[in-house]
């Protein structure tokens, strides 16, 4: 009986000495609290929703993201056909007709509008319009020209959010002014806009038109290019653009003080032509413009943050362990947790601190918090100062390298690849003279 205490208890304390043993709990311990880490990314997910609603809510009051299309004629024609009675009727179908120059120039005004803690890029822009049309030749159309209702001719206006439009819009067309009024004829190029009736259509002669645009939106705005020949160009005080769409600017200059853009398109860029019948193409495809970025969107780096929690977890157990090798002072795997536990609190605290101030103050105030917890609590558990400093200098250099990666978006990647391949090198090269056989033997034989 007593041989078989005394069994036991050599292997229970085996069990507890035991280096392989250890680590395994240790990794075992690090994979149990990638849970929670789960569960930080799901908070920093609900929050970035929370102020995607609050942005949708001021949005709709507001303006959501502008797409603007046009101007285009729309012509009502008579499809003729005979019915199952041998009758002749007729539907009505529309020919589009796109300007041959469309020139734009336009002066964006940003604004952002606070609700609680979250905010909302919004903009009002004033964008003038002019250019001219071409109808095309009797011989280019496949419809016969006594059947064109060339007195029901539109110009029209795509306009995703009619909400925002500002002021009346007035077109000139071959001199004349002409009220613009909502709704479209068809919706074979736009869902949603503005058009009036123009008389007389000249031609053989260059149709000219004019009109300014008054309109807020929010984040961004975007242009089709429907004329067969298109220059765009945008002025702002935001300083931080992002250029997208299916087309770059020709020219841009970003500074500071805000930015400006040219753009300079033809129709032979995109894939329809200046005229057709029905709702044969889709222009939208073509859409450019340009976005308001907030570059302090501390949803996206927090997020970023988070990912990175496991290599956090890794090393600063891994020194720990060690230390427990070094210094042959065990650590009990409640430890390990509430140190894991500190590495976790600091994703939350850059959140909620974030929500308040600049991230990168939030994310300082943070790092150093956890920093000099866990290197008092280091101190605590094994009294070695040296030890203690130890933690303190790896937590210091693993949180500003993260937070050279996070300032370094393009390169991120890159350096976070070699900083692991730099770290691994260096704990391989610290432990190369470490007999794992060694140490394992030597505890068997104190136990014994």
């Amino acid at each position: 009986m007593t041989n078989n205490q005394d069994i036991v208890k050599k292997t229970a304390n085996y069990i507890k000495r035991s280096v392989t043993l250890k680590l395994v709990a240790v990794g075992i311990l690090i994979l149990l609290l990638l849970i929670p880490a789960a569960m930080i990314q799901n908070l920093i997910r609900e929050r970035q929703s929370r102020r995607d609603s609050v942005v949708q809510e001021i949005s709709q009051k507001w303006g959501y993201s502008q797409i603007i299309t046009g101007p285009f004629i729309t012509i009502p024609f008579k499809s003729f056909f005979k019915d199952s009675d041998g009758k002749t009727q007729f539907n009505l179908n529309y020919l589009h007709i796109l300007p041959e120059t469309l020139d734009i120039t336009g002066e964006m005004k940003p604004e952002i509008r606070y609700r609680s803690l979250f905010e909302a890029v919004l903009y009002n822009i004033n964008l003038k319009f002019s250019g001219n049309f071409k109808l095309p030749l009797a011989s280019q159309l496949n419809i016969d020209s006594n059947n064109i209702l060339w007195d029901k001719a539109y110009l029209s206006l795509g306009i995703t959010d009619l909400r925002g439009i500002q002021d009346k819009i007035v077109i000139s067309f071959n001199k004349s002014g002409y009220d613009a009024n909502p709704g479209l004829k068809t919706t074979d190029l736009a869902a949603a806009g503005v058009s009036t009736l123009i008389k007389p259509l000249l031609p053989n002669k260059s149709n000219s038109f004019s009109f300014d645009l008054n309109l807020n939106g929010s984040e961004q705005v975007g242009l089709i290019p429907v004329g067969e020949s298109n220059t765009v160009k945008i002025n702002s005080s935001w300083p931080s653009p992002s250029f997208n769409g299916s087309f770059l600017p020709a020219t841009r200059e970003v500074k500071k003080d805000g930015f400006s853009a040219n753009w300079k398109i033809l129709h032979l860029n995109r894939n329809y032509p200046q005229f057709w019948e029905g709702s044969q193409y889709k222009v939208t495809q073509s859409a450019f413009g340009v976005k308001l970025i907030l570059t302090a969107d501390i949803y996206q780096k927090s997020m970023r943050l988070a990912k990175y929690s496991i290599i956090f977890l890794v090393f600063t157990f891994a020194a720990f362990f060690f230390s427990e090798i070094i210094n042959k002072q065990r650590i009990h795997p409640i430890q390990y947790i509430l140190i894991g536990i500190a590495i976790l609190i600091f994703y939350t605290l850059v959140l909620s601190l974030s929500e308040h101030m600049h991230f990168n103050y939030a994310y300082i105030l943070s790092a150093a918090s956890v920093s000099l917890i866990i290197s008092g609590y280091a101190k605590s558990i094994i009294p070695n100062s040296r030890f203690a400093l130890m933690i303190m200098g790896l937590l210091a250099i693993l949180y500003g390298y993260l937070f050279i990666i996070l300032q370094l978006e393009d390169y991120a990647l890159i350096l976070g690849s070699i900083g692991l391949l730099i770290i691994l090198t260096l704990v391989m090269y610290i432990t190369r003279k470490i007999n794992w056989y060694d140490i394992e033997a030597v505890q068997q034989g104190n136990e014994s």
